[in-house]
């Protein structure tokens, strides 16, 4: 976990938008998702993605101080291979909503997109935020309690 003084937050009191300020922009979400997918060098990542190489060095540096990465040295010991931290791997059920999302919304009826699935090939059901009863809930049934301040 990064230490949170070292980071100018957007919102000090929101865990969403405290979350926004450590992962950063899409490139960094994305450099997480091929993370997830395997991608350890930073040629892995670049072609993966696409992102200029200032970009994507800038990111992984952002990333392995924020703890959403690890660095160490490659087995030959001529490069840098990056690795998830337990704290990026807990991104895995964001990572997974935001896809989720993408399949319902980004996409056109029919049109084709890679899909997530399971050790035995199977897709994932959708995620769903539940109460403390196992009930489902959304925006209608929830609220935000706001922190006390001292």
């Amino acid at each position: 976990m990064v230490s949170t003084e070292e980071v100018a937050w957007t919102d000090p009191e929101c865990p969403v938008a405290r979350a926004l300020d450590l992962i950063g922009d899409r490139w960094s979400l994305l450099i997480v998702r091929d993370a997830m997918d395997g991608a350890r060098a930073f040629t892995d990542f670049q072609q993966r993605t696409g992102i200029a190489r200032n970009i994507l060095t800038d990111r992984l540096r952002r990333l392995v101080e924020r703890g959403i990465l690890g660095r160490q040295a490659a087995p030959t010991g001529k490069r840098q291979v990056y690795a998830l931290t337990a704290d990026g791997r807990d991104l895995f059920t964001v990572v997974v909503a935001l896809r989720q999302w993408g399949e319902r919304h980004a996409f056109s009826r029919g049109e084709p997109h890679s899909t997530l699935v399971d050790e035995h090939g199977s897709r994932l059901p959708p995620l769903r935020p539940l109460d403390s009863r196992g009930e489902v809930v959304n925006v209608d049934t929830t609220s935000v309690r706001k922190a006390r301040t001292r």
